[in-house]
Formats: C-alpha cells, structure tokens, sequence
C-alpha cells in the first residue's frame, strides 16, 4: 500500500439508507394526482436494492381527469373506491420473481391501512418504515398493527433526527 494515500476524507454528510429510501418514497409520492394525500412506497432487499417503487392514484387505464378525487359525499363519487395505494402499487409494479420480496423491507410516508398489510404480509416482505402514523386511532391502522404483530412483520417510525429537507435541483449542464 502506498504511504502517502490518505484513507478515510469522505464525505461525513451522506445519506443513511433509511434516509435514502424514504426520500425515494417521498419522491415517488410527488408523482400522485391525490390532492390531498400523496403517499409513496419503495421496497428495498436485504442488500439494499430497491426492487420496487409505487405512488397512490387511479389504475392503469383509468383516466385521471374522470377520476373522482372528492373525500366526502356518495361513495361511488369519492375517491376511496377506486384509488390504489402507494404499498399495493409498489408490489403490483415489480416485474420480477415475487421470491425477491421475501424479508425485503417497505418505506412508506403513512402507516398501512389493513388492506395494503394483508398484501404486505403475502408478498413475504418482512419490515415496514413508516413516517407518519397520522391514523393511529382508526380501526383500519389498528387492524394493520394486529396483523403484522401476529405475523411478524416489523414495524418502526422513521427516525425524526434523520428528517431532513433534501433539494433536488433538476437542471441541464449547458
């Protein structure tokens, strides 16, 4: 080895992993036409690859602009019957053996309903992180935490020291 390399002078600032796939989550959720609720996913392996990403929003094939985005009133109008969550969208989206999933991890900005559980805990993905439990009290996240607590599926908030307000700056270099 060459005495005059100096090891260790990287940078001190980068991004946890947690840190990472959150903002790709959060990122991801930005692509949602939800005007009240934009929720993102990524699912990451054990080795720190993501293998899939999804946002809440319309089905494919489902034109947006007829889409009811209301949150009150008759149920057919609203947008609870017909939107798809940001965790269901992420497994649904992954194009590869579904074996992948088995122990992977979830990053999430709001906590689970029950349904988006179920299909977390058959898909065999073994960890939920999560930012906001905004929730807690309703039966659906309530359900979800019974679920994944007799199934085995971990579940933690993510770290509030690690929130951060990350910039991205999307230019061309001229």
């Amino acid at each position: 080895m060459d005495n005059n390399v100096i090891l260790g002078r990287k940078r001190k600032d980068y991004l946890t992993w947690d840190t990472y796939f959150m903002a790709i989550a959060k990122l991801s959720a930005q692509r949602s036409k939800d005007p009240n609720t934009q929720v993102g996913a990524c699912i990451v392996n054990l080795d720190n690859r993501i293998l899939s990403i999804g946002y809440n929003g319309a089905p494919n094939g489902y034109e947006d602009d007829n889409f009811p985005w209301e949150r009150e009133g008759n149920p057919l109008g609203t947008k609870y019957l017909y939107v798809v969550h940001a965790e269901r969208n992420a497994i649904l989206n992954y194009r590869g053996n579904r074996k992948d999933f088995e122990n992977a991890k979830i990053y999430v900005d709001l906590f689970p309903c029950n349904e988006c559980a179920k299909e977390i805990i058959q898909s065999g993905i073994k960890e939920v992180i999560y930012l906001s439990d905004k929730y807690a009290s309703s039966n659906e996240t309530i359900a979800s935490k019974k679920l994944f607590d007799s199934c085995g599926v971990k579940y933690r908030q993510f770290p509030k020291e690690e929130c951060k307000k990350i910039e991205i700056l999307l230019e061309t270099n001229k």
